[in-house]
């Protein structure tokens, strides 16, 4: 017998090729587990225009089925929604978060089991001087998804009670693009806080200088600006935003805002109509139901509904924790697919860094939320503690983060983001 050659060798190889490659789609077609299956909630999507009794399957962190059933004997684990709303992950546009590092942070996983949110927006908690430290302490550390708005002031929040654009010099352009512009993988654009308690008597400057920063950051970065009490002439203020940029805290009722004297200021609707972005920003002092209802029937309808929750509104008889902030939305009229829609896909193409964030599509990052909503009479408060009857609220009851849960029963081993 002689020697295998080399001739030999090759055929035999490309023979075992060929004979994988008829057995591959066998394997291929098998049917593949999940590893966490939600079964039988109401599901609600509003970018699929989705609502119904569903089962979603999340494999390897990211949405693989959402179908009328998926077979038991797939899920690694199942968990029970049945009675429960099944939604994607909330995304909270406004928050404040940067715990142990500003006056009023809170830590996102502590907010979770109250919150149901998967993605958190730090409104300014960190400017240019302390973003590092908030990026490694905060985002590093955290499970739950965290992108930000760099404070226009280089000290942020951490200047309370003392506001921190009172000294301009703190309001710091060209650091702060600078610290856009380094991490434009969490980073939305500036964020300015403009009333007379926060800037004194530099007027609209701090808005100007925050949206030179982001101008000369080079990236399509946006203004978030807070107002209520705004300094001056709210309208010439209102004026300066770009389309795109995001005004928060439309329904206060602190002086100098959006409605004076029933009406809403003409400007506010132009902006609007402009596209900038209309932001809630629920917050400690910022929602009052008959601003936002006479604002809402004269068109300055918001995009987003935020909860602005800190240490400070977290411990005030309006309740900012973010299902309870959606149901005063539910008691103004707002049906639930409107609701959910602008506490998930609407804030995340605003931040538009995940593909598919703030969806149940497949592909999509598996974070969702699982809400009761819970039916009958409920008294509601805004921030100047007015009472509203609503109907029904909402509760959080599991929030699910790239497919793992939080709780128990523990991930073994614990590899979560």
């Amino acid at each position: 017998m002689r020697n295998p050659t080399r001739r030999d060798f090759l055929i035999g190889t490309t023979a075992l090729a060929g004979a994988a490659a008829v057995s591959g789609p066998a394997f291929s077609n098998a049917p593949q587990q999940f590893d966490l299956v939600i079964r039988g909630g109401e599901v609600i999507d509003p970018s699929q225009k989705l609502r119904g009794i569903r089962d979603v399957g999340i494999r390897y962190g990211q949405i693989a089925a959402v179908e009328s059933s998926i077979d038991p004997s797939l899920a690694k684990r199942s968990i029970d929604a049945k009675g429960k709303l099944v939604t994607p992950g909330l995304v909270d546009l406004h928050t404040h978060i940067y715990a142990y590092g500003s006056s009023f942070g809170v830590p996102p996983d502590e907010l979770t089991q109250y919150s149901a949110t998967t993605t958190y927006v730090s409104a300014g908690d960190a400017g240019a001087n302390n973003f590092s430290s908030f990026r490694r302490q905060i985002v590093s550390q955290s499970r739950a998804r965290v992108f930000a708005f760099v404070n226009i002031s280089v000290i942020g929040l951490t200047g309370f009670p003392v506001g921190e654009t009172i000294n301009i010099k703190y309001a710091d352009a060209d650091a702060t693009a600078r610290t856009i512009a380094e991490n434009q993988d969490i980073v939305l654009g500036a964020k300015v806080r403009e009333s007379i308690a926060i800037v004194g008597e530099n007027g609209i400057e701090p808005l100007k200088r925050a949206i030179e920063a982001v101008e000369l950051s080079g990236t399509k970065g946006r203004v978030m600006c807070h107002i209520g009490d705004a300094p001056g002439d709210l309208q010439v203020l209102v004026n300066q935003l770009r389309p795109g940029d995001i005004l928060t805290h439309p329904y206060s009722s602190l002086g100098n805002n959006s409605v004076q004297n029933g009406k809403v200021l003409p400007a506010l609707l132009e902006a609007k109509k402009r596209g900038v972005i209309i932001d809630v920003g629920h917050g400690a002092g910022s929602f009052n139901f008959d601003i936002a209802e006479a604002a809402i029937q004269q068109g300055l309808t918001f995009d987003t509904i935020s909860s602005d929750i800190s240490t400070a509104s977290g411990n005030t008889p309006s309740r900012p924790y973010f299902p309870w902030v959606l149901s005063k939305f539910l008691a103004l009229g707002f049906s639930l697919e409107d609701v959910i829609a602008a506490a998930t896909i609407k804030p995340a193409t605003i931040i538009g860094k995940v593909p598919k964030l703030g969806t149940l599509q497949v592909g999509a990052p598996g974070d969702v939320s699982i809400l009761e909503l819970i039916e009958g009479p409920v008294q509601l408060l805004d921030t100047a503690n007015n009472p509203r009857t609503g109907k029904a609220y909402l509760k959080a009851v599991l929030t699910v983060r790239e497919g793992v849960a939080n709780g128990p029963p523990y991930q073994l081993p614990f590899t979560v983001n």
